[in-house]
Formats: structure tokens, sequence, C-alpha cells
């Protein structure tokens, strides 16, 4: 896991001193290493291509950037972020076609196999990756982002070339790009829908997932090489079962691979439960010592705990059950209210997000979690994505947000979620248009669905939600987590974002799916020898949320400090009015609602407009 950054100027060439910050911007995702490359082409470097390293594999040998060389000429360099977990095998292919390696990391397995087989090798990796990659020989960069998107990676086109990072970060970093926020990016940041390739800012777009971006001197081309299909799911019940648990004992046991410390994020849930015990079962058969785990938990949250709309019970006692059933080395971080309100960490939130979409305390404790795992593990595994590819969210099972004319997650309209502007300037919000800018983004998501003949109603319908979730809801988690956890230089794995498994699953009847008349009927029935029955039978809760009604009431001081400062640059966006009547409005209800939510957009637009200073075009 890495940060990436670099330019290319067909023209003009590049600036080592303009690329120089772009690089220093990824520190945190690489506290190991750091590394610059330029191409020297007739007195003048076209390209700079920039890494900061956080070393997993190959520790003394994997340093970035990684050159080819041949006959003492370049042939192809690259940085890469992330991990392939079948580079073994595809070295030994390699190896049996003559090529020999300099080191025992996978960069150089992608490098050679580009070399061997072009932009082709890219649909051999199974891995998480975004990497940028220049061919001397064609004056060409590739920038290549992974098939489900767990890795980010940003391009910013430019007159004779382009600039490119892991985060925007590092291109606004660049004196040729320019922070602009226009209704487009503010409608992206507040609709919850996460159109692939939009960037925010104005000019900045994000490598698809699935896809790779060439930029040579004809221009720029995007190129497809993955997506979902639809294909005929002819496999018995107890036949997709067990292929499901074959997937998952091989995608573990793939991704156990580090030469760090390498932990689980356990939450007392189906999910993160099944991933932990199978790790557990593979480091034993390893003789490699009991699985490490790391949970998050809030001061008295457990015994103050109350029922909400999201979740029916805390997850402590589950986790302690789990921790005990695989006999993990666990550790509970808990957290306090000063924590979560530490004006500090909500500025690391800030800073690791690039714009203001952070969910409050719910990225607070991930990123103080992830923070203090680092501390004792670089590399962890996580749970998240199995609700999307199996089917878990109660929306997935309510009638009324399945059969809307929009996004499931869109029709409950609750808690974060609720798509409610009204603490926004009236003639924003008219501008704005969120409704229109949400159907149209369902509209062009539903377009792109692959469907097969000869299912009934509700099954297309079904096919089309799991969709929407697997290219749109799924990004703004795994987004989430890569920037909390990278702002802290741990790097998190998400084997339910293996791509086999969810082509299978996503081709798997709903019917399927649901046999047993619950949601994730498949993950239970693959994992259920490896639980106690307690967690196979536990309702799906989401990630957990201070229940301190400490936290909203530091909140609303936080709203009337901003709201009394004249000088605030939201002020300019807002109605102060509405603002006032959140501060004076009723503090009872589920401990997520929605004046909670504004407030917390609200404080991180603020932040966000004092750091960053964006030219806003609304």
């Amino acid at each position: 896991m890495c940060g990436i950054a670099g330019a290319v100027d067909l023209a003009r060439g590049v600036d080592r001193a303009e690329v120089a910050p772009m690089v220093e911007t990824m520190s945190c995702r690489g506290p190991d290493d750091e590394g610059l490359w330029l191409s020297q082409d007739e007195g003048r470097s076209r390209a700079a291509l920039g890494h900061r390293r956080l070393a997993v594999v190959d520790v003394p040998g994997g340093r970035q950037p990684m050159t080819l060389e041949r006959h003492g000429e370049t042939l192809l360099t690259l940085v890469f972020s992330g991990e392939v977990y079948n580079f073994r095998e595809l070295r030994r292919e390699l190896e049996g076609r003559g090529h020999v390696f300099r080191t025992a990391s996978d960069t150089e397995v992608v490098l050679v196999g580009w070399l061997e087989w072009g932009s082709d090798v890219v649909e051999r990796l199974n891995g998480m990756f975004a990497f940028a990659i220049w061919d001397t020989r064609r004056e060409e960069l590739f920038l290549v982002r992974d098939r489900m998107g767990v890795k980010p990676l940003y391009w910013y086109p430019t007159p004779d070339g382009a600039l490119f990072g892991s985060e925007p970060k590092a291109i606004l970093a660049h004196p040729r790009s320019e922070a602009v926020l226009d209704l487009d990016g503010m409608r992206e940041l507040l609709a919850h829908v996460k159109t692939p390739g939009h960037g925010i800012y104005r000019g900045l777009y994000e490598v698809r997932p699935g896809s790779w971006v060439r930029v040579r001197r004809e221009g720029a081309d995007v190129h497809r090489y993955w997506q979902l299909e639809a294909l005929e799911h002819t496999d018995d019940q107890d036949t997709t079962v067990a292929h499901v648990r074959e997937l998952l004992d091989d995608i573990v046991d793939r991704q156990l691979i580090a030469d760090v410390p390498l932990c689980a994020l356990l939450s007392g849930g189906l999910d993160s439960s099944a991933i932990t015990a199978l790790a557990a079962q593979k480091l034993r058969a390893q003789d490699a010592g009991p699985v490490r785990s790391f949970s998050v938990d809030f001061v008295g949250y457990e015994d103050a705990f109350h029922a909400d709309p999201m979740r029916d019970t805390p997850d402590g006692p589950y986790v302690r059950e789990l921790a005990e059933h695989v006999a993990a080395d666990h550790t509970a971080i808990t957290l306090s209210n000063d924590d979560l309100i530490d004006p500090e960490a909500r500025a690391a939130v800030l800073a690791a997000r690039d714009v203001p979409v952070s969910i409050g305390d719910m990225d607070t404790s991930l990123y103080l979690l992830f923070k203090a795992i680092r501390g004792r593990s670089t590399v962890a595994l996580s749970g998240e994505s199995a609700d999307e590819v199996f089917g878990g969210y109660r929306w997935f099972h309510d009638a009324d947000a399945v059969g809307a004319d929009t996004f499931p997650w869109m029709a409950r309209r609750q808690g974060p979620l609720d798509l409610s502007v009204s603490h926004f300037a009236p003639d924003l919000r008219e501008r704005l248009d969120l409704d229109g800018y949400v159907d149209a983004s369902y509209r062009d998501a539903l377009a792109e669905v692959p469907h097969v003949e000869g299912v009934s109603d509700h099954e297309r319908r079904m096919r089309e939600v799991c969709y929407l979730h697997l290219t749109r809801f799924v990004q703004i988690l795994l987004d989430r987590k890569d920037r909390m956890s990278m702002a802290s230089g741990l790097e998190v794995r998400v084997p339910f974002c293996d791509h086999r498994l969810v082509q299978y699953v996503f081709n798997t009847p709903w019917a399927l799916k649901t046999f047993d008349g619950r949601e994730k009927s498949l993950l239970r029935a693959a994992t259920s020898d490896l639980l106690p029955s307690s967690i196979v039978d536990r309702v799906k809760s989401p990630y957990p949320s201070t229940q301190d009604p400490g936290y909203e009431k530091a909140l609303r001081a936080s709203i009337a400090d901003l709201v009394s400062d004249r000088d605030a640059p939201v002020r300019e966006i807002v109605d102060v009015e509405a603002l006032r009547s959140a501060i004076d409005a009723p503090q009872d209800g589920p401990s997520i609602d929605t004046d909670r939510a504004r407030m917390e957009s609200v404080l991180q637009i603020d932040a966000w407009l004092r750091r960053y200073r964006p030219t806003l075009a609304l």
C-alpha cells in the first residue's frame, strides 16, 4: 500500500520542483520511503513519477519508482499502490517465459508482466491496485485501477498531458491545477450517489474501477477492461454454498501474505467474524500463532446502549465471544467523547478526505481506530463490502425501498443518508436541484445493468438493486475505508471485493441469496461451521456511532460559535436562521438524526473552506 503521484507534459516538459510537492502530500500513505523519477528526453523530462511507500511485501527490495531496462535503455517505469495477491503464480509463469527478476516484490511482477503482455496484464491480476506506468518507447502514460475500485486513483487532463495522484490533494499541489467547486461538484458531494469517474473538483476525474486511462500525444482515451457480466447461474444451493466457501478460503489465504504484522478488524457481526475466523484457521494451520484482532468501542456505550433504527444490539458482547471462540489476540480500542470531538482528529479526517463528506463521529472513530492499530500492525483484513455482495442491508429486504424509483438507500431518507439540504441558502438549494441530479444518476446506472433472460420481475429488480450497490454504494464505503486507513499508514485489505466472488454472487439468483428467509444466506451458510451460533443468528448492525448526548451537545456548541462568527466562510452558502433552529431543536430521538447530520456537514464544509480555500463557482 502506498501513495503515487506524477505528471506528464509532452510539450513543455515537467519540472521536478512542481512534482516533488505532489509526492510529499502522499507521505501519510507511505511513511517508509519515497522516490521520484524523471525521464530524460533530449535535455528535458516529459514524465515524472513519484512514490511514497508503505513497505508490506519484500521490504528491502520493493523500492519505487521501479524501472525496467534492457541493454542500458529504460523501457518502462512504474509506481504502484496496493497488492497483487496472485503475484507468485504470475512470477512463475513469467520465469517460464525467460524473464529474470531482481526482487521478490509484486511490483516487479506487474512491471515485467507489462513488458510481456502489455495492458492485457491487468486482466491477469488478482488484487487491489492503482498504478501508473510510463512507456518510454511509445511516450505513453497508463493509469490503471483495480476492478472494484478498492484503491483510489485520480487524474487531471492538461493540454499536453495529465497530472495524477492517489488523492486529489496530490494533484491540487501542482500549480497547473485549480481547486474549483462548481454546482456539479457540490451536487456530487451532497447526493450520496458516487458517480463513477467524478472527481468533485472541476476538471478532476477518478479512474473508473476496472478501467485504464492512456495519455499520449493524440490525447487521452479510457478503456474499461472489466465489468460485471450477466451469466446464467446453474449451480444448486449446496453447490453454490460450497463454492462461496471455496472462494473465501482461497481469498483469505492469499490475503494473509505479508512481510509485516497483520491483523483483522472485528465488529462481532457476521462479515468481520467470518473473515477473522477464516484467518485464525489459516494461521493455525501454518503454525503462525493466533490471529490478532481489533475492535472499536466508546466509553459507557455498552452499559447505556439503546436500540435505534439501524442498530438492535451493541457490538461488545459479540466481539468478545468471537475472539474467545477463535482464540484471537484481541484488543478493544475504547474512545471517549473528548477523543471524538478533538479538533486535531477532526482536522485529520478532513485532510484525509480532501472534501467535506465526513459522516461525523463514525469517520473520526474509524480514523482513531486505525491510528491505534498502526502502532501494532501494518496490515488489516476487513469485512467491508459483504453487505453489497450478499445483500445485507435492511433496505434490500424492504419492499418499499426496493420498489422505489430511485437508489434503494435513498428511499429510506434517514440518518446521514438524508438528502435534505435545508441548512443551505434557499437560492443555492434551488440551483442545486438535487432531486434532478439523483434521478439522472439513477437512470444512468440502471442503463448499465446486465440482465439475463427468462427471470421474474422481482429477480430482475433485485439484480438491478445489487448492481447499484456494487458499482455505486460500495464506492462510498471503500473510499472512506481507504482514506481513514491510509491517513495512518495502515493497509486495509477487503477480501469480499475479490472480483471472482463478486461476479459469482452477482449472478446468483436472489431467491438463492435469501434461501433461509434472511439476509446474507449464502455467507451465513458458507461460514457457520466457524462461528458461534449467536453471531450466525445476529441481525445486521452497522458500524457503531456514539450515543453519548455530550457529543451532540458539543456539535450544537460548535454550530453556535459558527453562527456568531460573521467571518465564517460557510455563511456564504448556508441559511443562518436554519442553523439557529437546529441549535435549539429537541435533543431526544435516534442517536443519528437529521439535525446531527446537518450540523456535521456544515462544520466540515466550513473547516474545508478555511483549509483549502477553493474557488466556489456556485
